[in-house]
Parts: C-alpha cells; sequence; structure tokens
C-alpha cells in the first residue's frame, strides 16, 4: 500500500481509508466478522479508519474500539459528531455543549484517550462557526483530538470557516469529507480546489456511489442487496443508471470490473487524498484490495468525462448535504404578491 501526506499535516495516511459505517446493527452486526474485516483491511497495509458515533447509534466505535485493542498506534483513528445521538434537541448539532460530550462518548465507546481527526459530520447553519471552531481548539489543546476536519461542507462553509480560524486564531481544518464518485463530480468545481488552496486534505465517501458503481445494478433489473432495502431513490434513478450502462463497457474494454474502475477514478484526483470504502462482509473487502493496483489511463479517464464530464453530477444522492437555502422552498421563493415584475 502506498501512502500519501493528509492535506498538510505531515500525517500518512493510505489511499483507500476504512469506512466503519457498514459495521453494526445497520450494516453487519456481527462484531466478530467486522473485527476480522479490520484486522484484515490493516495487515494489508490500510492505516486510516473512519467511522462516527451515529454509525448504528456507537456500535459502530464499539465495534472499532474491539478491533483497535493492542494495535492503536498503527492506525489513524477518525471519528465524526453531528448527527442525532438521542430524542434530546443539544443530543446533536455543532454547539460547544454538544461537541465536547460528543468527543467524550467516542473516546470512551473507541478505547482510547484521543482520536487523530475528529470532524463534523455535517454544517449546522443555526451555530456560528467560530462556536464550533472554538470548541474543537480546546479538545486539541487538551490533547484529545489531534487534528480537526469537516464533512460534507459546500465551498463557502469551507472558506468561511477557514477565515474564521485565522481572524479568532483558531484551529482550522485540516481535512473535508465529500461525496465524490463518477456519477457525482459536483465537488471537482469549487470544494476540491478549496481543498487545494487550504492544504486540507480530503477523504471522499461513496466513492461507488451508494453501491450503483459495482455493476449489480442495471437497468430493468432489481437488485438483491443489502442497500437496495433501505429504499434510497438514487438507486432507481433511471439517469444514473443509464450511465452505468455506459460505463460497464468501458470497465469491461480495460479488462477490470467497474468496481475497481470507479475507486481508481476518485483516487486518481490530486486533491484526493483517501478513498473511503465500506465493506460490510469479507468478500467486499477482498474484492477492493483486489483492485489497489488499478490505474487508470488517460483514454479510460477520458471516455468517462465524456459519459459524466467533469464538474457535473447525474442526480444526487439521497445522504448527500443541502443547504438550508436549496432544501427549504421558503428560502428560494417570494412571498406570491411579491413574485410580479409589475
Amino acid at each position: 500500500m502506498k501512502y500519501r501526506t493528509l492535506g498538510r499535516t505531515g500525517i500518512k495516511v493510505s489511499p483507500y481509508c476504512l469506512g466503519a459505517m457498514m459495521f453494526g446493527a445497520i450494516g453487519n452486526p456481527d462484531h466478530g466478522e467486522s473485527v476480522r474485516i479490520i484486522h484484515k483491511a490493516l495487515d494489508a497495509g490500510i492505516n486510516f479508519v473512519d467511522t462516527a458515533d451515529a454509525y448504528s447509534r456507537g456500535e459502530s466505535e464499539e465495534i472499532v474500539g474491539k478491533a483497535l485493542k493492542g494495535r492503536r498506534d498503527e492506525v489513524v483513528l477518525a471519528t465524526k459528531a453531528h448527527l442525532p445521538m438521542g430524542d434530546d434537541p443539544n443530543q446533536r448539532g455543532n454547539s460547544r455543549r454538544w461537541l465536547i460530550r460528543a468527543l467524550e462518548d467516542s473516546l470512551r465507546r473507541l478505547g482510547t484517550d484521543h482520536v487523530d481527526l475528529f470532524q463534523i459530520h455535517r454544517p449546522a447553519p443555526d451555530t456560528d462557526v467560530e462556536e464550533t471552531l472554538s470548541a474543537l481548539t480546546d479538545l486539541v489543546r487538551a490533547g484529545k483530538v489531534r487534528n480537526i476536519g469537516s464533512s460534507t461542507f459546500p465551498a463557502s462553509d469551507i472558506v468561511e470557516a477557514q477565515w474564521a480560524s485565522e481572524r479568532r486564531g483558531l484551529e482550522r481544518f485540516r481535512t473535508e469529507q465529500p461525496p465524490y464518485s463518477i456519477l457525482d463530480r459536483g465537488i471537482e468545481r469549487e470544494v476540491l480546489p478549496a481543498c487545494e488552496r487550504y492544504g486540507m486534505g480530503a477523504m471522499v465517501w461513496s466513492p461507488l456511489a451508494g453501491g450503483l458503481l459495482t455493476g449489480r445494478y442495471r437497468k430493468g433489473r432489481t437488485a438483491d442487496t443489502h442497500r437496495a432495502t433501505y429504499g434510497f431513490r438514487h438507486m432507481s434513478d433511471e439517469r444514473r443508471l443509464d450511465a452505468v450502462e455506459q460505463l460497464i463497457p468501458v470497465a469491461e474494454d480495460a479488462g477490470m470490473s467497474l468496481t475497481h474502475m470507479a475507486t481508481a477514478f476518485v483516487i486518481a484526483h490530486p486533491a484526493v487524498t483517501s478513498a473511503i470504502i465500506g465493506p460490510r462482509t469479507m468478500d467486499h473487502l477482498d474484492d477492493l484490495l483486489a483492485g489497489a493496483e488499478t490505474t487508470l489511463d488517460d483514454e479510460i479517464l477520458d471516455r468517462i468525462d465524456a459519459i459524466v464530464p467533469a464538474g457535473t453530477g447525474i442526480g444526487a444522492l439521497d445522504t448527500a448535504y443541502n443547504p438550508p437555502a436549496v432544501e427549504q422552498a421558503r428560502l428560494r421563493r417570494r412571498l406570491p404578491e411579491e413574485r410580479s415584475a409589475a
């Protein structure tokens, strides 16, 4: 396994980051098998593990903690906070009150005294970014966090956070974790350039477009997969399925699987540090590891560009972040009596 520098932190990480979302109730509830999957990934040279408190309500972190006993120093360990962890309205978000509590809970579940990267899972428009950065700075100074990062932040939020850090002398986000795949290339326009400008490492999630780029989802066929049971709309988007049908021959002509082509595509971008792979089973991991040496030449990349042009996307992941200005109709529609020009 080759290693890349995570932004300008000086930390060396593998181009594959082991995502732990599928370990626990929402994916693989077998703790023993999940631990074996993590161990095999570490033995293969993957030294970067990403989880979150919200994954199976803390169960993922507990499994990762079990797997890292005796191996903690080998791993660059990342977790996240923001998503709801209870019915209490203050058990979520990006406030100082919650983030400090959330980290303490994560450390307990992970069985460690620090994480190498603590990330804000989603933006919180109702919270001053300086409030968030101030709390994270205190956690870094307390030795409980080594670096801080954001996840799924729009480019404007990334820039605002960088400016706030400089203005207030606070720790700054060193990483961003956006969605990125052949079908979801919107971050190439502003997010990835912003990461490069500020020296942020980019660890991208859903390189397989939520499973669509495994080749198991085909137009006119019903996929019998674990993920299909969740009813995500993006899995049946005809436009995305049409693109998949065009991409399959590209992979076949190159003598590689669609999965390997899709994963190699995202780590070929110069702004991307690591692709987050999220195996649920040992077979999934074995398949992903088998593609670690896959290299895409310019001809293949040009053919991909012809199907999904750079900086564009086809449809959208249901799990992608939409800012309030897009999500809430009231913020993009004037009152009826104000909509006419005369």
